[in-house]
């Protein structure tokens, strides 16, 4: 065992090998997964490993690769797919809200959907529209799917692994601008720890990214880092933030957070996506709701703003900076 510098990509990469490797069930598809390993490279080396029968090209039809990952998970597989884009997942959407998030309740439990939408999404790469998008909310509003997004490399591996793992359908959104981020781990011990049952496990568990007394900043996905960068920064003025990264949307760990909100007094929450009906609304009510009687000022939000994602030259202004979540921790009513 040995720690190594391991890209995010890397950890995805090793994940889905290491699942191909334990469940014969699991099966990888989607456009370009094959051999050419995915636009971003994370299904790379799977198909010469494991041959086409379990990592394969399809056609570019989203709703047929949904489709037929419906009809395969249905039959007791496993299916891995790959929407390649955001965007590119919206005409496959009926299928995942009409057939894939509805069709264990629909026949009573006896059929399962265990299968795994991958979507590499949010900007920061310097795309157009249909390449950036944050389409989390989307998900997080249909009952029967669990949205899973990691914001680290240890997660990377660890959250895929169990969302493959997971008897309910889970769409798992990858940020496309952390895959070129590293970090030291052993990825030897993190298979180990995940094989034997003792690696953290991260679905419906946030986690404290960040300790801190003054204020709460709850993310996740992309703007993580963001927010770990704005809570250094804030440290320099002299104020304490916490940073919680929820990892999973759907489920929702409320108690993680209600506990920290309540434990600052103040809240901000960040995420890529456009502000009005999103994720970071709905987190804004539970904690208003929960953390009524301990805040000292109302919870407050830094998105996206409701427009169409904008050209490269203008995602700058568009995607929540350091700057921007700083000036909102001001406007927190410090005054006594």
């Amino acid at each position: 065992m040995s720690v190594q510098k391991i890209s995010f990509a890397k950890a995805l990469n090793t994940a889905l090998a290491d699942a191909l490797a334990t469940d014969p069930s699991v099966l990888v598809f989607g456009e370009d997964v094959g051999t050419l390993g995915g636009v971003f490279r994370i299904t790379d080396g799977l198909t010469a490993k494991f041959g086409r029968e379990r990592c394969f090209d399809t056609p570019l039809a989203e709703s047929g690769i949904i489709g037929t990952a419906v009809g395969i998970a249905m039959n007791g597989m496993r299916p891995v797919v790959e929407m390649q884009f955001d965007a590119f997942a919206y005409p496959a959407f009926e299928q995942i809200a009409s057939h894939v998030a509805k069709m264990h309740n629909r026949t009573r439990g006896k059929l399962g959907m265990q299968m795994v939408i991958r979507i590499p999404y949010g900007g920061g790469v310097g795309g157009v529209e249909h390449h950036c998008d944050s389409s989390e909310s989307y998900y997080a509003h249909t009952p029967g799917l669990k949205v899973f997004t990691p914001a680290s490399v240890t997660d990377a591996y660890l959250m895929l692994r169990e969302a493959i793992d997971s008897p309910d359908p889970v769409v798992f959104f990858e940020p496309k601008r952390l895959y070129w981020s590293t970090a030291q781990i052993d990825l030897d011990e993190l298979r180990e720890q995940y094989a034997n049952g003792t690696a953290p496990k991260r679905e419906g568990h946030a986690v404290v990214a960040r300790e801190g007394t003054d204020a709460t900043l709850i993310s996740y996905g992309p703007s993580v880092p963001v927010c770990l960068s704005a809570a250094e920064e804030a440290a320099q003025d002299g104020m304490s933030v916490e940073v919680i990264d929820l990892g999973t949307i759907v489920p929702y760990d409320d108690e993680t957070v209600a506990a920290s909100v309540r434990k600052t007094g103040r809240a901000v929450v960040v995420a890529e996506a456009q502000g009005f009906a999103s994720v970071a609304s709905e987190i804004v009510a539970r904690t208003q709701q929960r953390c009524f009687h301990s805040l000292a000022a109302p919870v407050l939000r830094v998105t996206g703003f409701d427009i169409p994602y904008p050209s490269p030259a203008f995602e700058h202004h568009h995607i929540p900076s350091v700057e921007r979540i700083l000036d909102t921790l001001d406007e927190l009513q410090w005054e006594d």
